[in-house]
């Protein structure tokens, strides 16, 4: 569903993704894990074209969306979910999601995003700068889902999020990949989350990735040697 070759990115002439590979097939949960400064956020506004990429390829699905802006890439089946969430503070949650709808074409917010979500039911006439951090990471998956995407980027979504709602976000992961055929590629640095929502992992250090596992041969001990400062 997601295929990227040899893909090198730089801030300048500072080059901080060195020429990776990975596929994400259908239907997966992919954790990229590493500590701060290590490329993950770099590697993933690449992905979805808000850095472009000196040398490499990016496909969708079997189409290359390499060079491709932003908006053909969501349009091919990609979505964002950027660290710090960047959900609309002035607009109601409702509004929110909506701003989603434009590039699936629908034209109410569907019920099992709801099902999905039910505190944004809940809250969908109140302002979204008025929600908790927890919350506005459900709204801007929520944001996200909207677009039908086949692959979904989430980039640190567990950040500043206490850890019961850490659970119940890694529980909504688990259901969307349950119900829907999507791709699902997250950036974390929470070993205990990873655990509880990937097939596999794969860390980077300092752009390179330097270790693969499927979840079920995961040795916690060694990534959290990884994942320690």
């Amino acid at each position: 569903m997601l295929e990227v070759s040899d893909l090198h990115v730089s801030y300048g002439q500072s080059e901080v993704i060195h020429g990776v590979n990975f596929e994400a097939k259908k239907n997966e949960t992919l954790a990229i894990m590493g500590r701060n400064g290590m490329g993950k956020t770099t590697l993933f506004k690449s992905l979805i074209g808000v850095l472009g990429s000196g040398k490499g390829s990016i496909k969708i699905d079997g189409t290359d969306v390499t060079n491709k802006e932003s908006y053909e890439r969501v349009a091919n089946g990609i979505a964002y979910v950027p660290q710090g969430r960047m959900i609309f503070p002035t607009l109601t949650v409702q509004e929110n999601i909506e701003t989603g709808m434009g590039v699936s074409g629908i034209k109410e917010v569907p019920e099992d995003i709801y099902a999905l979500f039910p505190v944004l039911l809940e809250m969908r006439h109140r302002k979204g700068g008025n929600l908790s951090g927890g919350q506005q990471q459900q709204l801007a998956i929520a944001r996200a889902l909207v677009t039908n995407p086949k692959v979904l980027l989430l980039d640190e979504p567990t950040e500043g999020i206490q850890p019961s709602i850490i659970k119940d976000i890694a529980n909504i992961l688990n259901e969307i990949k349950s119900l829907r055929d999507i791709t699902i590629i997250v950036s974390e640095q929470v070993l205990s989350f990873t655990m509880a929502i990937a097939d596999r992992l794969i860390v980077i250090d300092k752009g390179n990735f330097i270790h693969e596992d499927l979840r079920e041969d995961v040795d916690t001990q060694q990534i959290s040697k990884y994942l320690s400062v």
